[in-house]
């Protein structure tokens, strides 16, 4: 990494994928063979801060143990090895479970981010950015049900 980065000044930390198709450098694969980042990640987790994934950048949370018994979902070429590292797949765009925030594939990034918004900040501010951007959310989110008080 050229800069650091530190988790515990983040509300959000999100990890891209891509190269999951090719063991080689650059990709995901790349970075679960170093190391670095899923040690990096397995030790950003703390009261206040969401992580979230989209595409293969879920299993580099996965490496990270951050999915283990938890609702998730990544692109649908990685969802067998997801779900033998003990993710709990859910069929929807986007899955959150409260602090972990997992997207599908490529476009289902932008689902991630609007999502994310929407969670956040409301549902004007999620529909104001589909305005802005000129798409229009699209496909299932699941969500844990809300604990009874």
């Amino acid at each position: 990494m050229e800069h650091g980065w530190d988790p515990r000044q983040a509300d959000v930390l999100v990890v891209p994928g891509g190269g999951y198709a090719r063991r080689e450098d650059p990709g995901v694969w790349a970075e679960m063979r170093r190391g670095t980042l899923p040690r990096a990640l397995e030790a950003a987790p703390r009261p206040g801060l969401t992580v979230a994934a989209l595409c293969t950048g879920v299993m580099l949370l996965s490496a990270a143990g951050l999915t283990r018994g938890r609702p998730c979902t990544t692109h649908h070429r990685a969802r067998p090895e997801l779900e033998r590292q003990s993710g709990v797949l859910k069929n929807a765009r986007v899955v959150d479970d409260g602090d972990l925030v997992t997207a599908g594939g490529i476009t289902s990034g932008l689902e991630l981010a609007l999502w994310l918004v929407r969670r956040e900040l409301g549902a004007d501010a999620a529909t104001g950015l589909e305005t802005m951007l000129e798409y229009e959310a699209r496909g299932a989110v699941w969500s844990r049900p809300a604990t009874p008080r």
